[in-house]
Order: structure tokens, then C-alpha cells, then sequence
């Protein structure tokens, strides 16, 4: 897609993008939300193909206008599901191999990290982003690929409208407006 933004949107692909961006670059993602601005600086480096993945998809407009479908305190925000047809059920079509973190805090607060079914190599279009301590709460199965460099008390934010009670139904509609992708 263009990197100008200019594409049409577009929430259903028939395959996994080819390559599109320059791992040697770096790449960094505004998401806009209806409760302030989280950046995100991707990596490239560790997780090229779910790094690609989702700039596509950021390009394509795929994210805009979608909700935070699940948030539970203490844990995780989690959005990406465009299409439904129940919140957080739906994906971009296909699925992508997984680039599994390693080492003895894979998940830190702050990180961005690929939602899956719970099986190898089911990300697609959901990620999550995990509050203070609610890394500590996985296992190394999700690929991580990026961290939160500005707008964590967004994060913060967000993650006080879920109930936990019910695995993360949001208490308030919190949505994404725009995610923008800057490379350098």
C-alpha cells in the first residue's frame, strides 16, 4: 500500500502481505484513540514479518474506527478486529508464522505484542498491549514486536474500562482512530 496513507481501507485479504517493508529500517506507529495517542516503536529486527504485517495493515486503514474489544486490568488492552462478526473473533483473512520472543521478561510493560487462537501461527490483525505486571502473565507464545515509547498512561487509561470478571468486556467504548506509520 501507499505509505502516504492514501490507500482505500480495506479489512479483507485473501493472503499474508508480501514483504513491503526494509527491516533495516526503522518504523514507528501512532495509534490514535479516542482517549489520546499511544506510539509505538516497532521491531523490525526481532519480528520482521509481524512487524510488515501490521504497517500493511496500518496503511490499508485496516484499524480505523476499531474498538478495544478486550481490556482487563492489570493485564492487557487488546484491539484488531475489524470485522466481527463477535467483537474479537475476527481477523484479515489469513494468518502469519509466529516470531516467539525469548529471554527472561519477553513481555515487559508496555509491550505490543500479536493476539492469537492459542495455536502456533494464528496471529493475524489483533495485538495487545500489556500494563505493568500483565507480561508476567504469559508464557512466551505471543510474537512481541514493538513497545510503547510515548502515551503508556493512555495504555494506563484505557486499561481501568474492562472487567476482568468477564475476561475483559469493556466497560466503555474506547476506540482507535487512525494508526500512522512513520519510517526512518
Amino acid at each position: 500500500p501507499p505509505e502516504d496513507g492514501s490507500a482505500e481501507r480495506t479489512t479483507s485479504f485473501e493472503q499474508a502481505p508480501p514483504m513491503c517493508i526494509d527491516p533495516a529500517k526503522s518504523y514507528t506507529a501512532t495509534i490514535a484513540t479516542t482517549e489520546g495517542d499511544i506510539v509505538v516503536e516497532l521491531d523490525a529486527e526481532a519480528a520482521p514479518e509481524t512487524v510488515n504485517n501490521f504497517v500493511v495493515l496500518a496503511r490499508y486503514d485496516f484499524y480505523d474506527n476499531v474498538p478495544f474489544h478486550r481490556i482487563i486490568p492489570g493485564f492487557m488492552i487488546q484491539a484488531g478486529d475489524p470485522v466481527g462478526p463477535t467483537p474479537g473473533t475476527g481477523g484479515p483473512g489469513y494468518t502469519i508464522p509466529d516470531e516467539l520472543p525469548s529471554g527472561d521478561d519477553p513481555y515487559p510493560t508496555g509491550t505490543l505484542a500479536m493476539a492469537n487462537t492459542g495455536q502456533p501461527d494464528s496471529g493475524g490483525s489483533q495485538w495487545f498491549i500489556t500494563v505493568e505486571g500483565g507480561g508476567a502473565q504469559l508464557t512466551p507464545t505471543y510474537t512481541a514486536f514493538g513497545r510503547v515509547v510515548e502515551g503508556q498512561d493512555v495504555v494506563d487509561e484505557i486499561n481501568q474500562h474492562g472487567d476482568a470478571a468477564t475476561n475483559g468486556t469493556p466497560t466503555k467504548i474506547v476506540a482507535i482512530t487512525d494508526v500512522t506509520i512513520t519510517e526512518a
